[in-house]
């Protein structure tokens, strides 16, 4: 039994920028608009799940509370949650995603084997569950990586490497799951592993930022050790360099080798632009085949409405290509 859960938010909604702008005034951190901007290609996501992934059991919609007017909230397996029902009240309204990341876990009737998706990832083509799940354990891969400040997040990894160190000797860790850590199945990346190997404490992981597979007790048990920092981040309404976020529970998982190495090859992350898009190549990179999940990530580089709009429709024709069929979750 696997659910999936997709955090949305329509930041063009008028009584969320309200409350958005509200809490602007007396809160500091992050409000870039394109932690916001809704690129209205989530249809595609639940043909792709309806289409591609039909044995996921429950889809756990995540929203401030809009909803897009496109959906079929009777659908069997779609479940609604409001941030109020698994966000403590002291805690809201939050701007966000690390606080509704950190505590997925209380998601009312959340299954124990989960995928957490954005709304900026989307699956191309049939895959099973075993590509997520084997042997009840999270499908992933460990490859170390020297953290960078210049990625964005580097203070939300770095918050996370320093528990991760805290509670975990990368030694003797090594020597339990040296299999898992050194698995052909990672190629060349397995240099990255090598070269990292003499760093006493964990310098970092590649974060391949796709859909991510979950264990729920695994969110439980970092609850019950790292209480208060996680509090802290639920606490924070918009993104603060305090933060710690989803993948201090993806290295939690890594570390103790609660996870089946696979290969990260059928997939691509790439960081929109209007060139890259012009130019057809994310296009080319939806269309080959070759990849069965895509990250696009949006970009500072698409500023101007038009832009916007150029943007998007570039994107809803190449997803138009293969999911052009209405699906269940659309009314």
């Amino acid at each position: 039994m696997i659910d999936f859960v997709m955090l949305w938010v329509d930041g063009s909604d008028p009584k969320w920028q309200e409350e958005l702008k509200q809490y602007s005034k007396i809160d500091s951190g992050d409000k870039s608009e394109i932690r916001f901007r809704d690129w209205n290609n989530l249809r595609y996501i639940f043909r792709a799940f309806e289409a591609f992934t039909p044995w996921v059991r429950k889809i756990h919609f995540v929203t401030w509370g809009h909803l897009p007017t496109w959906l079929n909230i009777n659908h069997p397996k779609i479940n609604i949650v409001n941030h109020a029902e698994y966000i403590e009240e002291k805690y809201l309204p939050v701007f966000n995603s690390h606080p509704l990341e950190i505590n997925q876990h209380r998601i009312p009737e959340l299954a124990e084997k989960f995928v957490f998706f954005n709304d900026d990832l989307f699956i191309l083509k049939p895959i099973t569950k075993d590509r997520f799940f084997q042997n009840d354990l999270p499908c992933d891969s460990l490859i170390f990586n020297a953290l960078s400040s210049s990625s964005g997040v580097g203070h939300f990894i770095l918050n996370n490497l320093e528990i991760l160190n805290k509670h975990f000797n990368k030694k003797k860790f090594l020597k339990q799951h040296f299999g898992k850590w050194f698995n052909p199945i990672y190629g060349k990346d397995l240099l990255r592993n090598v070269a990292l190997l003499p760093w006493s404490r964990f310098t970092g992981f590649v974060d391949p930022h796709m859909p991510q597979p979950f264990l729920k007790s695994t969110f439980e048990e970092i609850w019950l050790k790292e209480k208060e920092v996680l509090e802290k981040t639920s606490a924070s309404k918009f993104r603060n360099c305090n933060d710690v976020n989803q993948y201090l529970f993806r290295y939690w998982q890594l570390v103790k080798g609660e996870f089946v190495p696979i290969s990260m090859q059928d997939t691509k992350y790439i960081t929109m632009s209007m060139e890259k898009l012009r130019s057809g190549e994310i296009t080319q990179n939806i269309l080959s085949g070759k990849y069965s999940m895509v990250c696009l990530n949006d970009s500072e580089d698409i500023q101007t409405s038009e832009d916007f709009l150029e943007a998007k429709k570039i994107l809803w024709d190449a997803f138009e290509k293969i999911l052009p069929t209405k699906s269940a979750f659309e009314v």
